[in-house]
């Protein structure tokens, strides 16, 4: 009996390993140049990328689904008017346009209750990512909420970098705000949210004046983890009255077990 002959193509020894990361790895070669199908799979995850950046954020249907969740809702702009402004001058996106601080400033003046924590989704790099994550993530830091901590009106912000949480906590009157942003996309990762924390939030703020949790996401941290990782370090930012390189992240045992 003749032997089976051996398959044109032969198995690939990388494929059990690959089913656990997303990491480009082992890509082998055709020649002096990539196999195709992992050139296709790069373009596509180029294109994923460049989408994630430039897709506009739906940010009403983002309020309705927020809205149908329990969650009050306002929503604000960026001083950079389009897209294309957005990425080219950084520092336009760190500030509200003049109407939006304005309207802002003049609610300031009406009673509310005190804000602890106040929630600022922004578009970021990826609108994908608050597209996908951000509903989830609400709802599960609303969730967590300590019964002694009240939560302001999530804040939609368009055209946002993380820095336009500050001012438009100062102008609420937040004791803390932590801005859910759409981080910069990879060739793995077009969606991934991630979340800066700010005490005491005052436009000049530094970056080395936040804590950030980063990359959450469905294949990386849950929004569970997320929200109870967030809790631990709001507690312990009221605590010492700051946040940052001051503010270290021993919540470590507390999120493995919401993973």
């Amino acid at each position: 009996m003749n032997p089976a002959p051996a398959p044109a193509i032969p198995p690939d020894p990388w494929s059990d390993l690959r089913a656990h990361t997303q990491a480009r790895l082992a890509l082998g070669r055709t020649g002096a140049a990539l196999p195709t199908a992992e050139l296709l799979r790069f373009g596509l995850a180029h294109a994923q990328a460049r989408d994630a950046v430039h897709i506009p954020l739906d940010a009403e249907g983002l309020a309705a689904q927020l809205q149908a969740q329990g969650c009050s809702t306002l929503q604000v702009h960026s001083a950079a008017h389009d897209r294309p402004t957005y990425l080219l001058r950084p520092d336009l996106g760190r500030r509200l346009c003049d109407a939006d601080a304005h309207a802002l400033g003049a609610g300031a003046a009406e009673p509310r209750a005190p804000i602890d924590l106040l929630l600022v989704v922004a578009d970021g790099l990826s609108s994908l990512a608050v597209a996908r994550h951000a509903p989830p993530l609400v709802a599960a830091i609303c969730e967590q909420a300590p019964a002694d901590w009240g939560i302001g009106p999530v804040v939609i912000a368009r055209q946002a970098r993380v820095a336009l949480g500050d001012e438009v906590g100062a102008l609420l009157g937040a004791r803390l705000v932590a801005v859910l942003i759409g981080e910069r996309p990879g060739l793995s990762a077009p969606d991934s949210l991630g979340i800066y924390l700010t005490w005491h939030p005052q436009v000049g703020r530094s970056d080395a004046e936040r804590n950030c949790i980063s990359n959450v996401r469905t294949e990386g941290l849950a929004p569970t983890a997320a929200a109870a990782r967030l809790w631990w370090l709001c507690r312990e930012a009221r605590r010492l009255a700051l946040t940052g390189v001051g503010l270290k992240d021993g919540s470590d045992g507390l999120t493995l077990a919401q993973s």
